[in-house]
C-alpha cells in the first residue's frame, strides 16, 4: 500500500501536466512539465522526500527494465535507419556527451549550494 500511495504522488503532478500541456496547448510534453511540478512541489515542501523515497529507489534500482520499449522501438526502426548509422551515431555520442557534462555541472553546483548551509 506504501508503494500505491507514493505512486500516486508520483503520478499526480504527472497527469496535471499532461492536462496542463493539452489545455494550453504548450510545447512542452506534458511528462516533463510534470517533472517541473514535482520539483516545485519538493523544493517548496508540499512533498517530503521521505514520501516518496521508496518508490524511487525501486524505479532506480531497476531502470534497466523500463529501458526495453524503447530498444524495442528501435529495432523496429531499422529500416528508418539503414544508411544513416553514421549521423546517428555521432547524434548518440554528442548528446550523451552533453548530458556527463550538464550532469556533472548541475552536481557541482548542488554540492557548493550544500556546503554552504
Amino acid at each position: 500500500m506504501r508503494y500505491l500511495r507514493q505512486l500516486m504522488i508520483v503520478l499526480i503532478p504527472y497527469v496535471l501536466g499532461t492536462v496542463l500541456q493539452l489545455t494550453l496547448k504548450l510545447p512542452i510534453p506534458g511528462s516533463v512539465i510534470g517533472l517541473i511540478l514535482l520539483f516545485l512541489g519538493l523544493q517548496i515542501g508540499i512533498v517530503k522526500i521521505e514520501m516518496i523515497e521508496e518508490l524511487c529507489e525501486f524505479l532506480l534500482s531497476n531502470m534497466s527494465f523500463l529501458f526495453i520499449p524503447a530498444g524495442v522501438g528501435l529495432m523496429t526502426a531499422f529500416g528508418v535507419l539503414k544508411g544513416k548509422w553514421i549521423p546517428f551515431m555521432v547524434i548518440v555520442i554528442f548528446s550523451t556527451c552533453v548530458v556527463w557534462i550538464v550532469t556533472a555541472l548541475v552536481v557541482k553546483i548542488l554540492r557548493k549550494g550544500r556546503l554552504h548551509e
